[in-house]
């Protein structure tokens, strides 16, 4: 009975203690976790190199691919470059392995633990910010550091009643496999998979069995069946995650189980090969140092074989999980909510794909204007709702929300909010456009739409631009992106004011700025004249009033857009001055 109360303590001892330490570890690392996976992940390689390297700083698997997912939720990341990072987290996590192979299987740290408990303790309960972050992450760390000493106390108890010839045997006597053997590594699998689900922890369960390897209570090759297994577990909590979980999630969790079984499926097929000169080597090398070795060399070998197959498994993933609901709520991932300045962005992202689409459906109406006629919105009624929805669901998506800790980053927020805003004003207009239609009665009016038409498609290239520098998620091939792509290509890199032409559409809020102020002169001057035919009975009234009305919706239209933009850049250039 002391064996097992052991055994289950040094087993909590060490899930609390990597739980304590991940929460420390996660909050010292704060926004810099963010921004170096955003930049890790340019090529495959590079993004599994990174996402090994993060998770083996943070010590945490899920840490890394929570933040992946809300990344790739919000278009900073592509599909294909969050999976990377998060077949790099697989590697990173065996680090773990590697620890209590060298220290925690071989000598009592309790003594040792107990005061650096204490210390991390004190920093927590008296220490602010980072410091208490980092007591956190210590106390974590000295936990796990006694949680593997009493693990460790009961794997020598139950050595004592429990021998590597009482489990299933894999090896016979002249260190082959069997048909029965190799069936016995199945068995032994299952039984590794079925202790991650219980301890929903692959490393608790690597710590284990590497405890239990040193003790003599299961032998070397016994031991690497159940680490396949164990590997395989993972899968599991991935899979119950993944229910009710937003499609990236789903996605994510998808290639994640089947890079575990392609990984297991080859760990499996070379068992009978690799096992025998595993052993033998272990007459000269530590058996556990061997376990950990292997633990890493299975999930490397299945990132090796999955990783020129990168753009094939990401397809097949996306088919198998296709994207529900419209282009524009693609960003607004729960997921993202989880980071404060990823849920900003992913806020960020939504607008501007619905100011893309409302402003170039809206410019393409008016360019086609001529006097006398009237003009509606050049998108269905379908997509002008969808977009509607998407900023109104964005809205509620910031409100749930927490503002971004740091004081710098709340004019960024604030920015955002404000884009928010303008763009809903600016869905507004067109909504009533495409409801009651704009009637271009006399050249006033058509001279203000044709300003206007202008406007909204500098607007439509600034927010394309803006988009794409965001992150790679605004796709050339999405059928929304698509036009918005083009026309910003059309304004070249060196476009700038003083231009003629579509070539040369001139960039950014200040260009929209002069484009408002103007159609705002206008829209004064031409409602006293307008008003004046009135009375020199040239107009009626309510003629009068509908001209009138049509320039101010012009008007309104500009402003909005170009509000929008403003706010839209300010957002964009202020994590770049805080990155500085």
């Amino acid at each position: 009975m002391e064996t097992i109360v052991s055994i289950v303590g040094g087993v909590g001892l060490f899930l609390l203690g990597m739980a304590v330490m991940t929460d420390g570890l996660k909050a010292l690392a704060g926004t810099a976790l963010k921004q170096v996976m955003e930049k890790a992940a340019a090529t495959p390689l590079l993004g599994t190199f990174w996402g090994a390297v993060i998770t083996l700083l943070v010590q945490s698997s899920s840490a890394t691919t929570m933040t992946t997912i809300g990344l790739v939720s919000a278009g900073l990341l592509t599909f294909p470059q969050g999976l990377s990072l998060v077949f790099g987290a697989n590697i990173g996590t065996t680090g773990t392995g590697w620890l209590v192979a060298a220290f925690g299987v071989r000598i009592s740290l309790t003594a040792a633990a107990l005061p650096i408990v204490f210390v991390g303790a004190l920093l927590k309960v008296v220490g602010r910010g980072r410091l208490a972050a980092a007591g956190s992450a210590i106390a974590g760390f000295a936990l796990i550091l006694v949680g593997l000493s009493t693990l460790q106390e009961g794997m020598g108890g139950l050595a004592e009643s429990l021998h590597p010839s009482d489990l299933p045997t894999v090896m016979n006597s002249v260190g082959a496999i069997t048909l029965s053997g190799f069936a016995n590594v199945l068995l032994l699998v299952v039984v590794g998979a079925l202790m991650t689900t219980v301890m929903q922890s692959s490393t608790a369960a690597i710590a284990v069995t590497l405890s239990a390897l040193y003790a003599g209570a299961v032998g070397l090759d016994q031991a690497l069946a159940l680490v396949i297994g164990q590997n395989i577990g993972t899968a599991t909590s991935s899979a119950v995650a993944a229910i009710g979980a937003s499609s990236t999630a789903k996605r994510l969790a998808v290639a994640y189980i089947a890079f575990k079984l392609v990984a297991a499926v080859i760990a499996i097929v070379l068992f009978p090969f690799v096992t025998p000169l595993i052993v033998r080597a272990s007459q000269e090398i530590d058996s556990t140092a061997l376990l950990a070795a292997y633990h890493t060399a299975y999930n490397v070998v299945g990132v090796a074989v999955l990783l020129p197959l990168m753009g094939p498994f990401t397809r097949l993933i996306e088919r198998l999980v296709p994207e529900p609901g419209s282009a524009f709520t693609k960003y607004l991932d729960p997921a993202a909510l989880r980071a404060p300045t990823v849920a900003v962005e992913a806020v960020r992202r939504t607008v501007e794909r619905a100011l893309e689409t409302l402003c170039l459906a809206t410019a393409k109406a008016l360019e086609g204007a001529v006097e006398g006629g009237t003009v509606r919105p050049a998108v269905d009624e379908a997509t002008l709702g969808q977009a509607s929805e998407a900023l109104r669901q964005a809205g509620d998506f910031l409100s749930k929300a927490d503002p971004p800790p740091s004081e710098e980053g709340h004019a960024w927020y604030t920015s955002t909010v404000h884009a928010l805003d303008h763009a809903n004003r600016l869905a507004e207009a067109v909504d009533a456009m495409a409801k009651t239609g704009l009637a271009t009665d006399g050249p006033e009016e058509l001279s203000a739409a044709i300003l206007c038409a202008r406007s909204l498609r500098e607007a439509t290239g600034a927010a394309a631009r803006l988009a794409r520098s965001a992150g790679p998620g605004h796709a050339a091939d999405d059928d929304l992106a698509g036009p918005a792509i083009a026309l910003a290509d059309d304004a070249g890199p060196a476009a700038g004011p003083g231009g003629s032409g579509a070539a040369s559409l001139e960039r950014g809020a200040a260009s929209l700025e002069r484009d408002a102020a103007a159609l705002a002169d206008l829209k004064a001057a031409h409602r006293r004249a307008t008003l004046e035919m009135v009375a020199s009975g040239k107009l009626t009234a309510s003629a009068a009033i509908a001209r009138v009305d049509t320039v101010a919706l012009l008007n309104r239209l500009a402003h909005h857009a170009w509000r929008a933009v403003a706010h839209l850049e300010r957002a964009a250039a202020s994590p770049m001055e805080l990155e500085q």
